[in-house]
């Protein structure tokens, strides 16, 4: 019996090690969304996913889950295992949501292991082809004529573009009505159909629509203006104090082990520094920002601190 337990031992530690030897990755790798198809942060993660693709020689899948917050999202990756096979999309719209949603199941800076930002990017103040508004100024002027009935369209609340229309709504003090929608194609229906009077969101999301002239911008949310859309003037010019440089990131469980990090973020750093992703990018409207694990972990930890600020001064109450 002593006999048959050590060999049993014995075998058990031969198959560890030898799991433990077999090179990382061996299998496909999923990316899980927390926002609908077509917006910038899935068009992004699918070129990077590509990229991390070809140079790992395993599939890479996107998973999109769309909720407030990027709940959901979220959920489904920190309940994986972390062995780098399940990664998460982070973006500066999820710092805000530590301080707005109160029920928030998990905290940002302690449930995932920081790989790397992907990209920088701003989202533009659109309506219809056929609206009166044609400036930052006649937003307003419709807006305080039309308190409670003027509606602003975004996707689900945590997002970027959410944020944004929270800091127009607190920044002029004119009580819009917030609506969100699970994707950039609902938005682009409802500003249509004329159930909002603006949309908030990138140029990637909506560039076909924008494009052929059914929507227009009227505004930027950045800090400069956008390099697709240089004659838009940003609310910042029109002191509106509502700047928004929107980011997207990739991010892995908690407790993910360094070395893998460690190679995703080489990986993803190469492909992000990519002229063919750069490229992408610009005609996007977006901007290649690829950084170390530590550059990550403290853009976190300053936006959610900033926007903790602005939750406390706007008197906004977690919901």
């Amino acid at each position: 019996m002593t006999a048959v337990l050590v060999a049993l031992l014995l075998f058990g530690a031969a198959l560890e090690t030898a799991s433990a030897q077999v090179p990382y990755p061996n299998r496909p790798i999923r990316i899980v969304v927390p926002f609908g198809p077509g917006g910038f942060a899935d068009i992004t993660m699918r070129l990077a996913g590509q990229g991390l693709s070809e140079r790992t020689g395993q599939q890479v899948v996107i998973e999109n889950r769309p909720s407030a917050g990027g709940i959901v999202a979220a959920n489904a990756v920190t309940a994986a295992q972390p062995d780098g096979y399940t990664l998460f999309v982070m973006s500066s719209g999820i710092a805000l949501s530590k301080s707005l949603i109160k029920t928030m199941p998990f905290d940002p800076e302690t449930a995932f292991a920081p790989i790397s930002t992907v990209a920088m990017f701003d989202n533009m103040i659109l309506v219809r082809a056929d609206s009166p508004l044609r400036t930052t100024q006649d937003m307003l002027t419709i807006a305080r004529a039309n308190p409670g009935a003027f509606n602003i369209g975004t996707i689900n609340p945590g997002s970027t573009q959410n944020v944004t229309a929270e800091l127009i709504r607190f920044a002029t003090g004119i009580p819009m009505t917030i609506i969100p929608h699970r994707t950039s194609a609902e938005v682009l229906t409802s500003l249509l159909r004329g159930d909002i009077q603006i949309g908030v969101e990138s140029y990637a999301a909506l560039k076909s629509p924008i494009d052929a002239g059914s929507i227009r911008a009227i505004a930027g949310s950045g800090s400069k203006r956008s390099p697709m859309q240089p004659n838009v003037s940003t609310l910042l010019e029109h002191d509106v104090n509502a700047g928004v440089d929107g980011w997207n990131s990739l991010v892995a469980p908690a407790g993910t082990p360094k070395e893998i990090i460690d190679m995703l973020n080489g990986h993803i750093r190469a492909v992000v520094q990519g002229d063919d992703f750069k490229r992408r990018m610009l005609d996007l409207g977006g901007e290649p920002n690829p950084s170390t694990p530590e550059e990550l972990a403290a853009r976190l930890k300053s936006d959610i601190a900033m926007w903790a600020d602005v939750v406390k001064k706007a008197g906004l109450e977690p919901r």
